[in-house]
C-alpha cells in the first residue's frame, strides 16, 4: 500500500503540474513557435493586381457584397512571377489552425505521462510493486486511448464529402491490405517471428478455464485460437489503415527535406538513419536474425554470446526509445519541409497555362499553413502509439531496464483463494457484513487479475508494439515508392 500511496502522491504532483505549468509553457507550442519554422504568406490583392496589371474595379454606388461571399475577384496568370514573402510563427498564428487544441493536448500529456512512467519505474526500481495497481500503466492507457482517438477522427473524414473518394478508396484498399498481412503474420511459427502470441493463448486459456470452473461452470475455454488471431488481424488491418496517410505524409516530408537540405551532409545522414529506423526495431522481434545472432550465436575467439536473453529484451526497448526520440528531435525540420511546400505548388503552377483567380491562389498557398497542425499530428500520433505501448509491454511483461531476469510475479488462479471465493459467494444476504462483502469484491479482481498472466501481456503488447513499427515501415515505404514513382515521371 506504501508504493500505491507514493504513485497517488505522483499522479497528484503531475495533476497540479499540468494545471500550473500548460497555460505558460507548452512542448506542442514550442516546437511550433520557437523552432525556427517559418511559413509563407499569400500574395494580397493590391501586389496581384499591380504583377498582372489588372486595373482595380471601381466600386458602383448602391453595390454591397453579401454576407458569405467573396468580393473583387479577377484573374491572373498562372505563371506569374510572383514571390512569397516569409514570416517567422508566432503563438496567434498557430491558435485558429485546425486541430490544434488537440496536437497541443496530446503531445503535452504523452510528456507528462512519460514523466509519470519515469518516476514510477523509479521508484519501483527500488521499491518494487507485489500487489498494488501500477498507476502509471493507466496514463499509458489514456495516452494510446487520445492518440488513437485522433487518428480515427482524422481518418473518418476521408469518408465525409464527395472530394475524398481517392483518400476513402486508398484507405479501404489499404486496410484490407494489411488485414491479410497480419493474417499470414499471425499464423508464422513462434522460431521465426518471436511475438509470443501462442504462449499468451496457452496461459489465458488455462488460467480463464481454471477461474470458470471455480464458480462451478464448465468450459474448455473462452475462445478458440483462431476466433482470437481473427479479432487480433482485425485490429492490426485498422491500425495499418490508420497509419495510411500518416506514413506517405512522413515520406513526403522526408523526400522533400532530402531536397532542401542536400548541402547539409551529417543532417541528410541522421534523416535517413531515423527514416529507416522502423525496420531495424521490425527486424528486432525475427529470431533468427536478430535473438539468435545475438543470444545464441558464438563468435569466434569469444566464450559465449554477445547478450544474454534478458539483456536482448532490455537492449530492444532501448533501441525503439532511442529510434523514436531521434525522430522527434527531427520534427521541426520536417515541418519546415513540409511548410516549403507553398514555394513548390507556386512554382509548379508556374510551369502550368491559363489563368487562374486572385482568390484560388491565396487559397492554395494558405492551405499550406492551415493544415500543420493535422501533418504535426500525422506525424507525431505514430510515434507515440509506438513509444507507449514499448513502456506498457516492458512493465507489463515484467522486463527490466539493466537485462536482469526477473522472477514471475503473478500466479495462475490459485486453487485456495478460488475455492474460498465460492465459499463466500454462497453465504446468504441476510448473514453478509461490509467486510464480507469487500472480500468478495476484492477475491473477485484479484481472481480476474490471475487470468491476465505475464505472458498474456507479453503476448498482446508485444504484438502491439511489433505491429506498430511494422505499419511504420510498411506505410513509409510505400511512400517513399511513390514519391520516387512519380518524380521519374
Amino acid at each position: 500500500m506504501a508504493l500505491l500511496g507514493a504513485q497517488l502522491v505522483i499522479t497528484l504532483i503531475m495533476v497540479s503540474v499540468i494545471q500550473k505549468l500548460s497555460p505558460h509553457f507548452s512542448l506542442a507550442r514550442w516546437m511550433l513557435c520557437s523552432t525556427g519554422l517559418v511559413r509563407y504568406l499569400y500574395p494580397t490583392d493590391q501586389q496581384l493586381r499591380i504583377l498582372a496589371g489588372v486595373p482595380k474595379e471601381k466600386h458602383k454606388k448602391g453595390k454591397h457584397v453579401e454576407n458569405g461571399k467573396v468580393g473583387d475577384v479577377f484573374h491572373v496568370p498562372r505563371n506569374l512571377d510572383l514571390t512569397l514573402e516569409s514570416t517567422k510563427i508566432t503563438v496567434l498564428d498557430i491558435v485558429h489552425l485546425k486541430y490544434y487544441m488537440e496536437y497541443q493536448w496530446l503531445l503535452d500529456f504523452s510528456i507528462y505521462a512519460t514523466i509519470v512512467y519515469a518516476m514510477t519505474e523509479v521508484y519501483n526500481y527500488f521499491y518494487p510493486i507485489k500487489d498494488e495497481i501500477n498507476l502509471s500503466m493507466l496514463w499509458c492507457t489514456l495516452v494510446l486511448g487520445f492518440a488513437f482517438k485522433v487518428l480515427l477522427s482524422l481518418w473518418i473524414r476521408y469518408f465525409k464529402g464527395e472530394e475524398s473518394v481517392g483518400e476513402r478508396s486508398t484507405c479501404i484498399v489499404t486496410g484490407f491490405a494489411y488485414l491479410l498481412i497480419a493474417m499470414m503474420v499471425l499464423i508464422v511459427d513462434e522460431n521465426n517471428l518471436e511475438i509470443g502470441l501462442e504462449k499468451a493463448y496457452t496461459s489465458f486459456n488455462h488460467s480463464a478455464s481454471l477461474f470458470l470452473d471455480n464458480q462451478g461452470l464448465s468450459s474448455t475455454g473462452p475462445a478458440s485460437k483462431i476466433v482470437v488471431k481473427f479479432f487480433l488481424a482485425l485490429w492490426c488491418g485498422l491500425l495499418g489503415s490508420l497509419f495510411t496517410f500518416p506514413g506517405l505524409r512522413a515520406s513526403k516530408m522526408h523526400w522533400d527535406a532530402l531536397r532542401y537540405y542536400k548541402d547539409r551532409k551529417l543532417l541528410l545522414l541522421i534523416a535517413n538513419i531515423s527514416y529507416a529506423s522502423p525496420l531495424l526495431l521490425t527486424c528486432l522481434w525475427i529470431k533468427p536474425i536478430s535473438r539468435d545472432y545475438l543470444t545464441v550465436r558464438i563468435f569466434t575467439g569469444m566464450d559465449g554470446p554477445l547478450m544474454t536473453a534478458a539483456t536482448f529484451e532490455s537492449m530492444r526497448f532501448i533501441v525503439i526509445i532511442l529510434a523514436l526520440l531521434l525522430k522527434m528531435i527531427l520534427m521541426p525540420i520536417y515541418l519546415q519541409s513540409y511548410l516549403n511546400l507553398a514555394i513548390q505548388k507556386l512554382e509548379n503552377q508556374k510551369k502550368e497555362a491559363g489563368r487562374i483567380t486572385n482568390v484560388e491562389l491565396q487559397k492554395k498557398i494558405a492551405a499550406v499553413f492551415y493544415y500543420l497542425c493535422v501533418v504535426a499530428l500525422q506525424f507525431i500520433v505514430p510515434i507515440i502509439m509506438c513509444l507507449f505501448f514499448t513502456f506498457m509491454y516492458k512493465t507489463l511483461g515484467n522486463y527490466t531496464w539493466e537485462g536482469i531476469i526477473k522472477g514471475t510475479l503473478v500466479e495462475e488462479c490459485p486453487a485456495d483463494e478460488s475455492t474460498k471465493f465460492v465459499q463466500n459467494i454462497n453465504i446468504e444476504t441476510n448473514e453478509k457484513t461490509v467486510t464480507q462483502t469487500a472480500q468478495e469484491i476484492q477475491h473477485t479482481f484479484g481472481s480476474l487479475k490471475q487470468i491476465f498472466t505475464i505472458d498474456v501481456y507479453r503476448g498482446l503488447l508485444g504484438l502491439a508494439t511489433w505491429w506498430t513499427c511494422f505499419a511504420l515501415f510498411a506505410t513509409t515505404a510505400m511512400g517513399m515508392f511513390y514519391q520516387s514513382y512519380f518524380s521519374t515521371m
